[in-house]
């Protein structure tokens, strides 16, 4: 397979395989991913595992057609990418190794040597020019081992990623990638949700064109959609709507409850829906899905002044992996003392940012009217955000609404006729309850500012502090005269057909311009409402909130250079050019400031 004119794939796929890593089950095998460039200089991109060494000598040889490697490059020293270093040397004794001084060191604990006198040693920043082709290196630390590089092509505007983007399943697996993907990164990556973070900054300066990941297939089209993706999954965002529901049951009873639950859930607005039973389902897709959704559901027995030892299990891999930032609902069951619930709450004290529902639900051995009543209540608990986000079920006069004005953050939404709009304010403010009047300031440079006073409609979506970063880059950092920021959702819509965010926020109102006011650099509309809902009873995202806990915090230890105050990205350097923009948020070099 060619991946352009000068670069081969020449990896393996596995078809025998049923565990991979010993735990996860891959039903459509997995693919170890080698890739060779033919340049003036010949570069091999990573070996394959033990079981296929002959194949992948086989592969590499058709593909060199007579040629001899100058180099073999090793991103990641996992035995399914490095095992075959030591043949792949034996074969090519005049090529050189070109890795990371921690993958030396690895080296030598696995094979006995570090290739001394035919190794090249490279750190963040290095390069290798090949001939057309330069290799530039970017370190990956816990990327998750910690000797890990990524490595960029800048003629043929290749990211090769090591496991990142990589998924279960051969390369000639027909399936679903997010799903694959998705239970790949949170099983395997997704305790280094920051370390992720930080490598996605760096590939935000790279003009990538190809991802060639060592498992999985050839990423060439939308990229930003795998980009968006493991910016939700690396954050610990929501990635959609909905409830996952992990249960075990001994006899019978929890099963019940939990088939009635879903039933409500359903009934009650919940997009979706999803259920383990956790003593025969795939774990892994489980805590997949746990971090999938908005809202996690555990139903268990006590057993042996304990829970279930799957439902355990289950808690355990969710905190080995950060989870965070989502609403989890507790039930319980128990003959004669439950305390399942007790025991869950307390295993999750360690994850951040979690919310439990007011409403539990203790059952005594089976179901009866009170525990069935405490169902309900949950159900109504849950789905309370889901009913409000819907025409149908919607109170669209709940003037409580404007209680959630504060110093707070906002996105305000707009249409210009053609595409949906949004940006970040932080100045909403009632002005008179009889009539209900808000003003709201906006900078007369912004695009919405002009949409404003053409169409005197606009949506007050007032942020929760559930609301990540992602958020402020996506409505902050760009202009919707150029960019559709509603191209990568399904937004939905109030009354005056106007989008409204489907998540992180605890209210919205829609407004109607009844007089602007023009401060100068700024305007002021002042406005009445015309629909109120509220979502949530989250707190309100503040200012001082987001700077002190959303805000990202610059990386500046041991560098010199300049960060923006805006994004907290770095640049490294003794003097920032006075025409320099910040490649993540488009801010100039006023915004900078110098490393101290």
């Amino acid at each position: 397979m060619n991946i352009s004119e000068d670069i081969v794939y020449v990896g393996v796929s596995d078809r025998k395989i049923d565990l991979f890593e010993g735990q996860y089950t891959v039903p459509n095998g997995m693919c170890y991913n080698s890739y060779l460039i033919l340049d003036e200089k010949v570069a091999v991109m990573d070996t394959v595992d033990r079981n296929f060494t002959h194949e992948w000598l086989d592969n590499l040889e058709n593909a060199l057609g007579g040629r001899k490697p100058d180099y073999l490059v090793v991103q990641h020293m996992e035995p399914d990418h490095s095992a075959n270093i030591v043949n792949f040397m034996r074969n090519y004794p005049e090529a050189a190794i070109v890795s990371s001084a921690k993958a030396f060191g690895m080296m030598a604990n696995f094979f006995g040597t570090d290739f001394a006198g035919r190794s090249i040693t490279v750190a963040e920043g290095s390069t290798l020019p090949l001939g057309r082709h330069t290799l530039h290196f970017v370190a990956a630390p816990m990327v998750h081992w910690p000797e890990v590089m990524v490595t960029y092509d800048d003629a043929d505007k290749v990211l090769f990623s090591a496991d990142g983007f990589g998924k279960f399943g051969a390369m000639d697996a027909r399936e679903e990638w997010a799903d694959e993907a998705r239970r790949y990164y949170i099983g395997i990556v997704g305790k280094y949700g920051a370390q992720v973070q930080a490598l996605l900054k760096k590939a935000a300066t790279l003009d990538i064109a190809v991802i060639c990941p060592l498992h999985g297939p050839v990423l060439t089209e939308n990229l930003s959609y795998y980009l968006n993706l493991y910016n939700v999954w690396s954050s610990y965002a929501v990635e959609e709507d909905g409830i996952a529901i992990a249960y075990t049951s001994v006899y019978g009873n929890t099963k019940k409850a939990i088939e009635a639950l879903v039933e409500k859930l359903k009934a009650k607005g919940s997009p979706k829906v999803v259920v383990y039973d956790l003593a025969r389902c795939d774990m892994a897709a489980a805590v997949a899905d746990a971090f999938r959704y908005a809202k996690l559901v555990l139903a268990t027995t006590t057993y042996n002044a304990d829970i279930f030892p799957y439902m355990r299990t289950f808690i355990h891999k969710l905190t080995e992996r950060s989870y965070k930032n989502r609403t989890v609902a507790l039930i319980e069951n128990g003959s004669w003392a439950p305390q399942a619930a007790r025991t869950m709450h307390a295993l999750l004290e360690e994850a951040k940012g979690l919310t439990f529902t007011e409403t539990s639900v203790k059952i005594m051995s089976a179901l009866n009217e009170d525990s069935s009543a405490q169902l309900e209540a949950m159900a109504d608990e849950l789905c309370r955000d889901y009913m409000a986000r819907k025409n149908e079920t919607a109170n669209k006069n709940d003037l409580t609404a404007l209680f959630k004005i504060g110093y707070g953050l906002y996105v305000v939404t707009s249409n210009d006729g053609k595409k949906d709009n949004g940006l970040i304010v932080n100045t909403v403010t009632q002005v008179t309850n009889a009539p209900n009047r808000v003003a709201v300031t906006i900078n007369k440079q912004n695009y919405s500012h002009h949409i404003i006073q053409q169409t005197g409609v606009m949506n007050i979506n007032c942020l929760s502090v559930e609301a990540p970063f992602a958020v402020f880059e996506a409505f902050g950092f760009c202009s919707g005269r150029n960019v559709d920021k509603f191209a990568n959702c399904s937004p939905l819509r109030s009354d005056n057909g106007l989008v409204f965010l489907p998540r992180y926020i605890n209210s919205f109102m829609s407004l109607k311009v009844e007089q602007y006011v023009d401060l100068d650099t700024h305007g002021m509309f002042i406005c009445s409402v015309t629909e109120a809902r509220v979502i949530s009873d989250k707190e309100t995202m503040t200012y001082t909130y987001y700077q002190e806990n959303v805000k990202p915090k610059p990386e500046t230890d041991g560098k010199k250079g300049y960060f923006c105050k805006v994004c907290g990205y770095v640049y490294e350097g003794d003097e920032l050019p006075e025409d320099f923009v910040c490649p993540l948020c488009k801010h100039g070099a006023a915004d900078f400031e110098l490393i101290s």
